[in-house]
């Protein structure tokens, strides 16, 4: 989808991605805070999670939440929160014809939150409703949980639900007060931006009733270490094993990094025909598995994951190492990385078909580091990638020896050690470390 990108430094420190998409026929909506979880201590760690729930309920205009998304929601438009251990975002769609209508409606339920006690009880009902439903989730509670004992800031489902208890109206009350500020806000709006509107926007965002602050958060300076023992989480209910591996390097990535480790995952498991996963399902070993990398604000990792049965893990864990191992030998078929690279080019460009897919390939990088991609490079990126480029990425982030081993389910822990020590033999100093 052909668009533009501008960025705006507002005056009360607040800043602005403007994604410009001639005559798009809806607009869409992010602003985020760096107002995550790990800005609480841990007793209040559902502060911010309720704290966002109840925000978009009564304000001064309007006296009840129903009476609030009645009124946003008349004409088909949709809003919604979401709260990380990093950030809360606020998100919004509507169609083009109300898109003042639908900015401000937004900007007064973050800007003017009533915090009424009555709509705090019922969302501490529904949140506690929404962690009893995720908890039943087997990947997410694993994720979690390894998560935090790698050391990043996280706690499980379970967790969450005991402590949901601590936390009062005053506290939510109290850190809305400290993270909504406009230094603290960043924003990426998409849409039919005419010069005019742009101005509006600016108008708007720059007459909101939010205190100025004092800066931006800064992202909490986790480290990974290294597991010695599987993390092991029985459940006599599940008859599969579920797992994660993870290894981590003490960097960030470069942006020619992630291109060339976004592909060696594609090549790896992403596809029905990649190295791992296409094997695996020749052998009738495992149904699907997933993978993916990020980057925290002073390392980089790379996970793989699946649900397997007990009898199936070896042979798949078999293959797992043996792929890797082939790729840090640099023995990868230059038809395998052509694939792999049309394969990304295809899922790029089904990624642009919407407004709102469009905004995404902005929002994570500017909410994370005030990174503005340049969109129209990705392609060329994709196909400068090099055999050398991933043969290095991917030794890289095995060589830090920093990963480990995650397993749920009623294998035991000798099995899940039985794991680890399978894959061991990918890092320079395996258990040893």
């Amino acid at each position: 989808m052909k668009h533009t990108v501008s960025e705006l430094v507002l005056q009360n420190g607040a800043k602005v991605l403007l994604v410009h998409v001639p005559d798009a026929s809806v607009m869409t909506f992010e602003i985020n805070f760096r107002a995550g979880e790990y800005l609480v201590e841990d007793s209040k760690w559902e502060a911010p999670h309720l704290m966002e729930h109840v925000l978009l309920g009564a304000n001064k205009q309007y006296p009840k939440a129903r009476v609030f998304q009645a009124e946003f929601e008349k004409n088909g438009a949709y809003n919604n929160a979401s709260t990380s251990a990093y950030s809360i975002t606020y998100e919004a769609e509507c169609a083009d014809f109300e898109w003042e209508r639908i900015l401000d409606l937004m900007l007064v339920a973050i800007s003017e939150p009533l915090f009424l006690q009555d709509e705090f009880e019922a969302e501490v009902g529904n949140v506690r409703e929404e962690l009893s439903s995720r908890s039943n989730n087997h990947f997410r509670h694993l994720s979690l949980a390894l998560r935090q004992i790698y050391g990043y800031a996280s706690k499980t489902d379970q967790e969450r639900l005991e402590l949901m208890h601590n936390v009062t109206l005053e506290d939510i009350q109290a850190h809305y007060k400290r993270t909504h500020t406009t230094m603290n806000m960043r924003c990426v709006i998409a849409g039919n931006i005419t010069p005019g509107r742009q101005k509006q926007i600016e108008y708007m965002l720059e007459q909101m009733n939010l205190p100025k602050g004092r800066t931006r958060f800064a992202l909490p300076k986790e480290k990974p270490k290294h597991l010695k023992k599987p993390l092991y989480i029985h459940n006599d209910s599940v008859k599969n094993v579920y797992f994660y591996l993870d290894t981590f390097m003490n960097r960030r990535m470069s942006e020619a990094e992630t291109d060339a480790l976004g592909l060696a995952n594609t090549m790896l498991v992403d596809t029905l025909y990649s190295k791992i996963l296409g094997t695996a399902r020749e052998q009738g070993l495992v149904y699907g598995m997933s993978s993916g990398f990020g980057q925290a604000l002073l390392n980089s990792n790379w996970w793989v994951g699946a649900q397997v049965m007990p009898k199936n893990a070896p042979k798949l864990f078999e293959i797992m190492v043996r792929e890797l191992q082939a790729v840090f030998q640099g023995d990868l078929d230059h038809a395998d990385i052509v694939a792999a690279q049309q394969y990304s080019l295809g899922r790029f460009q089904r990624s642009a078909q919407t407004v709102s897919g469009v905004a995404s390939g902005y929002s994570g990088m500017y909410f994370f580091d005030d990174i503005i991609e340049d969109y129209y490079q990705v392609p060329q990126r994709i196909k400068r990638i090099s055999k050398e480029a991933i043969v290095e990425i991917m030794r890289a982030l095995f060589a830090d020896n920093i990963w480990g081993v995650g397993v749920l389910g009623s294998c035991g822990e000798e099995f899940a050690e039985q794991m680890q020590q399978q894959v061991a033999v990918l890092w320079p100093a395996g258990l040893q470390k």
